[in-house]
């Protein structure tokens, strides 16, 4: 079957003013946004989504885990669909892209075939999935880890956030949980838009990132139990500092990483220290490290080295130390043929590409499990997300979107 037609072309202010639309829910306080999954503000987020779906003709499936799929119906009612698709929860402090362009990518496919008139074969289902961020309830990709049965569903819909929330009861407060059982749908190929979140594509001055590959990753929570007292009366060499040994470890994960290189990282971002008050040395430090690679036996070596050095750490301290597992999953290699598609879309559009591993977990990780899988990234501004300040240009998101719906039309099939 002939590829789409170069003058095949999605409607990019439109698809801009999408994305300011959507970002007006769930505001941030920087010019970002602040959507956190299972909120009022996802909630909200949600019905507008199903909204615009509507409005384009589609129909909307709601499974158990709350993820959404809008399905535009191919001419062969046997035919596997294509999936598309994304997510639209935020960082705490999120951007108004990350994830939300792959979402409103598909949607703008659906709404660009309609304006054209064209027929696909197989259906095209937009899909957003709950929980990608991971921020309020951790793992990130918990619902497409479901989906893929990556994870079991009461121990997803258990994970609680930091006031104790559990995900399903928080489901069923915003009224997002729907009847279709999660990880049913079969799926012909999965295609995901996501900006690069990082600097290459724009130091590079390239327009697409044909992603090949995806980052395994490792986060292991770290608790460290120390005793509180008074900072100013308690003497040095009697103190059981948690907050002493949480810094240790944080050097000893940059070490740790730099000696791995290259195609390795590690930091510490999220940390606590109880009671956290100015004048109290902290007895109880609880704070998650990150290490990626694209490479198993570094990412693995990385965790273990961690392990026996923190150990170390605590026991030359006085520390008590718990460390948890709390996210993993392997390095990727996405599908030859869904890369190829998109690596095809790019020439076919003339814009300029590279392939690209991407450092972040996206939810295509998962579903590449369980149906053949790619992605398609564009630049962002000095490679900066997840911070208010995340930007793209309308040029940036119609190239992407542009090859994004090559790849996929080019799948589900044009019919004449």
């Amino acid at each position: 079957m002939a590829a789409p037609g170069e003058n095949l072309r999605i409607d990019g202010e439109r698809l801009w003013d999408s994305l300011m639309e959507m970002a007006k829910i769930g505001p941030g306080v920087a010019g970002g946004n602040n959507r956190q999954t299972l909120t009022d503000a996802d909630a909200e987020g949600r019905a507008l989504f199903q909204r615009w779906c509507e409005d384009a003709g589609c129909s909307m499936g709601l499974d158990t885990m709350g993820n959404m799929f809008a399905r535009r119906e191919g001419t062969d009612p046997d035919a596997l669909p294509v999936y598309v698709g994304s997510h639209l929860d935020t960082q705490p402090t999120g951007g108004k892209y990350d994830g939300v362009l792959g979402v409103l990518g598909g949607l703008e496919i659906v709404r660009s075939l309609n304006d054209l008139g064209i027929r696909t074969k197989r259906p095209i289902v937009v899909t957003n999935w709950t929980n990608e961020e991971g921020t309020r309830f951790a793992p990130a990709m918990l619902s497409s880890g479901v989906f893929a049965g990556m994870h079991a569903q009461d121990w997803a819909e258990d994970r609680t956030d930091a006031e104790g929330k559990r995900f399903g009861d928080e489901l069923d407060r915003i009224g997002w949980r729907g009847e279709e059982p999660v990880g049913t749908r079969e799926m012909h190929a999965f295609f995901e838009l996501h900006i690069e979140q990082g600097p290459i594509l724009e130091t590079e001055g390239k327009d697409i990132g044909v992603v090949t590959h995806g980052q395994g990753l490792w986060w292991l929570q770290v608790t460290l139990t120390g005793k509180d007292a008074h900072t100013g009366s308690t003497p040095m060499e009697m103190r059981v500092n948690a907050g002493l040994g949480m810094a240790r470890i944080t050097e000893a994960v940059h070490r740790i990483a730099m000696d791995h290189q290259p195609n390795a990282v590690g930091a510490i971002g999220q940390a606590n220290v109880y009671p956290n008050s100015r004048n109290v040395i902290p007895g109880k430090a609880v704070f998650t490290i990150d290490f990626r690679s694209p490479d198993l036996d570094k990412l693995n070596a990385m965790r273990d080295r961690l392990e026996t050095e923190a150990a170390e750490i605590a026991e030359t301290l006085g520390l008590g130390i718990e460390i948890e597992p709390v996210g993993h999953f392997d390095p990727v290699t996405f599908d030859t043929g869904c890369v190829a598609a998109i690596r095809d879309a790019a020439e076919r559009l003339g814009y300029s590409h590279r392939d690209i591993v991407s450092g972040a977990g996206h939810d295509a990780c998962w579903i590449n499990r369980v149906a053949p899988t790619a992605m398609v990234m564009c630049p962002c501004v000095d490679g900066l997300s997840h911070n208010e300040a995340e930007e793209i240009t309308k040029d940036w998101a119609r190239a992407g979107a542009d090859v994004l719906m090559h790849a996929v039309v080019d799948t589900a099939e044009i019919v004449a």
